[in-house]
């Protein structure tokens, strides 16, 4: 069925409301109705994400039904206790999908935990494991622009589904052709029939209490507590409540929210794009800290899984942290604090797991300590797979012990400023990264330093590391077809040097070949099989490209580390210069 045929069913079939239909009478674009109609809105390995609106390639009321009906199908497939807990963040449509999520597990004889109020996405992880759930499904687009929303799904050990459940929950969404089949129960009937329970104050007080049980020095903070000043933003989000509530509940004095972006609002009204990637994110939460002379600013994205910081200079001027260096200062700080309570017994036992695109420098932070490395592919779902596999290896031997593969997770970080520390979570937790940052903050207080100057010392130690990444927005068919003949080329690439880095081994995740270019030997690679490309360089260097999982979009990663900064930026440019060539 073509897209005009398949736009004509959803404008006669009494299926689709009346209000859908009339969204979609009034397009006048033949183009807008292709993009709408000329696929199904993918349900990936982590579930959906796409434009709010009619049509099969969006996000509304029977693409979002779909999903759930297909989820239900698998769940009732299992002998398993049939419950699942629902999120949401403060973007449109959030409430009533999650809501309408509930009432189809209820239709589906499956038991639907909903919060209440909106909640940020470790929270959701936290409650499938408090709860006891099969599943947990949060709504949330994460730090998408404002037109989009999603679905993200996770399994009973909290972390987002990895296979081989994810082939079999696609297969079973994929399987409903027809939108009628979806079995709903209205909100009256659920309620009465105990397939609809509403979650409250009880979820969010314990994993509050576990993030606390995460902090290394309480004397730190208590010190620097009446002096130590911070800024805040939730950009709109989920995470007003529980970054004041954690900051207030540690003995944070000062905090300052930026009042323009207090409260949720899935139009985010000054930004364009919720990410606090972004550095326009931060300009209202940097005219803040400027006037009350903050030492540190922090922004968590409307889910409230990732957090950006600005720390000041030896200067006075704000200078911002990218995701891997954030997640490195508290790497390094919890060795190290853990290193002098003699907390580091059999150090081998610990784990620090990071991403095949995060920063090599966690290597060297490793080897430092003597603890384990762990690389995943890209996606914070793969570090949460990594703590079940240790859990469950303790659970046989039951001690912590790397020749059996029961590690201790100590921390989890990708570039994409997502990090965990501690296991109350699977997923990449920003109030946890809040609490833990906002300590080092006030260890650094304490000794006359900042953030920034913490960062320094790092980089003296273990030499000066950069990271980049360049996107490439790409929409629609044409699009699609582009970024695969983008890695197609970069597959068959046959010179010896990209930017002027010699490339010493090329590593194909869609393959899993590594061929060292030095020896001409190949190698089998040990992670699952991923449409990504990784060129090694000498000196520690290399980078990566891989299509995006949620976004219309190509991604170049690129890492070098060199003595000083200019070294290195000098360097990502010449490599910059010839992969702009693919995108041309």
């Amino acid at each position: 069925m073509n897209y005009i045929e398949e736009y004509e069913k959803w404008l006669n079939s009494p299926v689709f409301d009346d209000k859908t239909k009339q969204e979609l009478k009034s397009i006048k674009d033949e183009k807008e109705i292709e993009d709408r109609f000329y696929k199904n809105l993918s349900f990936g390995t982590g579930g959906l994400r796409g434009v709010i609106g009619a049509g099969t390639n969006r996000m509304n009321f029977y693409t979002v039904g779909k999903a759930t009906q297909g989820l239900a199908d698998f769940i009732n497939s299992l002998d398993c206790e049939k419950k699942v807990v629902i999120s949401y963040d403060s973007r449109n449509m959030s409430k009533e999908f999650a809501l309408d999520t509930a009432l189809i597990f209820a239709g589906n004889g499956i038991k639907a935990y909903l919060f209440e109020t909106l909640n940020p996405t470790p929270v959701l992880s936290f409650a499938v494991r408090y709860l006891k759930t099969t599943a947990g499904v949060m709504i949330t687009a994460s730090h998408n622009p404002p037109e989009y929303n999603g679905y993200k799904v996770y399994w009973q050990d909290g972390g987002q589904i990895v296979p081989p459940y994810d082939k079999l929950i696609i297969d079973k969404v994929n399987a409903i052709t027809d939108f009628s089949v979806i079995k709903r129960l209205d909100k009256e009937s659920a309620l009465k029939e105990g397939k609809l329970q509403y979650v409250g104050e009880e979820v969010l007080s314990a994993y509050i209490e576990k993030v606390k049980g995460e902090i290394v020095n309480n004397d730190e903070i208590k010190k620097a507590s009446d002096n130590i000043k911070i800024v805040y933003t939730p950009l709109n989000g989920t995470g007003k409540v529980p970054v004041l509530r954690i900051l207030n509940e540690l003995g944070f004095k000062n905090v300052w929210v930026v009042p323009e972006q207090s409260e949720p609002d899935g139009n985010f009204p000054t930004l364009a794009y919720p990410n606090p990637e972004d550095p326009k994110a931060f300009d209202y939460a940097l005219k803040l800290a400027r006037k009350v002379d903050a030492d540190i600013v922090m922004a968590t994205d409307p889910d409230a899984d990732r957090l950006g910081i600005y720390a000041k200079d030896k200067n006075g001027e704000y200078r911002s942290f990218s995701g891997n260096m954030s997640g490195l200062l508290i790497a390094e700080y919890l060795l190290s604090e853990k290193k002098k309570k003699n907390q580091l017994d059999n150090p081998k036992d610990f784990a620090l797991v990071t991403t095949i695109v995060s920063s090599n420098m966690a290597k060297d932070v490793a080897n430092e300590y003597g603890i384990t490395l762990f690389e995943t592919l890209t996606g914070f779902k793969y570090i949460g797979e990594k703590i079940k596999e240790f859990e469950s290896a303790y659970e046989k031997c039951g001690k912590y012990s790397s020749k059996d593969g029961a590690y201790k997770f100590l921390f989890g970080f990708e570039e994409s400023y997502g990090c965990l520390v501690g296991t109350h979570a699977r997923d990449k937790d920003s109030v946890v990264a809040v609490a833990l940052l906002s300590e080092i903050a006030a260890y650094c207080k304490n000794r006359d330093m900042t953030l920034f100057d913490r960062m320094q010392l790092l980089y003296d130690k273990y030499g000066f590391y950069k990271e980049v990444l360049l996107t490439c927005v790409l929409k629609g068919i044409d699009g699609q077809e582009k970024i695969k003949a983008i890695i197609e080329k970069l597959r068959n690439y046959k010179e010896s040097t990209i930017g002027g880095q010699k490339i010493i081994a090329v590593r194909d995740y869609a393959v899993l070949t590594r061929k060292d270019l030095l020896t001409g030997k190949t190698e089998k690679l040990s992670l699952s099989k991923s449409d990504v490309l990784y060129f090694e360089f000498e000196n520690n260097g290399w980078c990566c490209v891989r299509p995006s999982g949620t976004e219309p979009k190509i991604k170049f990663y690129i890492g070098i580390k060199g003595n000083t900064e200019k070294e290195v930026d000098e360097i990502i440019a010449k490599i910059e210069k010839d992969l702009n060539k693919y995108t041309e």
